[in-house]
Order: structure tokens, then sequence, then C-alpha cells
């Protein structure tokens, strides 16, 4: 009698455990380590790293640059965009490859 109360429990236990994690999975919402937007606003504070983000939906093509407190989804279409990428590149004596799509 006792084993059958301790599986009984141990059942309940088990049942309560997978609906809070079916229910908190399902209400989750899905989050994209991605640029799904670009800015305009123009970035001021040093930059310690870019990274060239190609279209791939839910993605956009955009230039992510790094500053020490954020990341910046950028519009590479900007001009701005392309200057500062060069800017960057020249100071730290980075060659593009030749298939960025930063001049597009």
């Amino acid at each position: 009698m006792e084993t059958r109360r301790i599986l009984m429990r141990s059942l309940a236990v088990a049942v309560v455990m997978a609906s809070v994690i079916w229910t908190t999975t399902a209400a989750g919402e899905v989050v994209y380590s991605c640029c799904t937007k670009v800015s305009t606003a123009k970035v001021t504070d040093p930059i310690i790293k870019i990274t060239m983000q190609n279209e791939n939906y839910p993605c956009v093509k955009a230039v992510i640059f790094e500053t020490k407190q954020v990341k910046f989804c950028s519009d590479p279409k900007q001009r701005w965009v392309r200057e500062k990428v060069k800017q960057f590149f020249k100071k730290n004596n980075i060659t593009p490859r030749p298939t960025s799509s930063i001049s597009d």
C-alpha cells in the first residue's frame, strides 16, 4: 500500500513538471540572434567589432557595429555606414574580403 502511494505521488509530480515545462515552452517567444531591422541613427561610440549580416528571413541585410555597451544594426546602403566600415578597416589594418557585400 505504501509503495502504491509513493508511486502515485511520483507520477503526480512528473505530470506537474511536464505540464509546467510544456506551458513555458509553448508560451515562450522565439528569439533570433540577428538583426531583424536596421536603424539609420549614426554610431558615435568607439567601434570594437564589425560584422556583415546577409539577408535570411527574419534577418535583414545589415552591418552590425559592436561597441563596449551595445550592438547597432545599421543599413549597409547608408553612406555613413560604408565610411565607418572603411575607417574601421583602415585603422585596424584589415583588408576586406573581395566578396564583402558592403559595396552593394
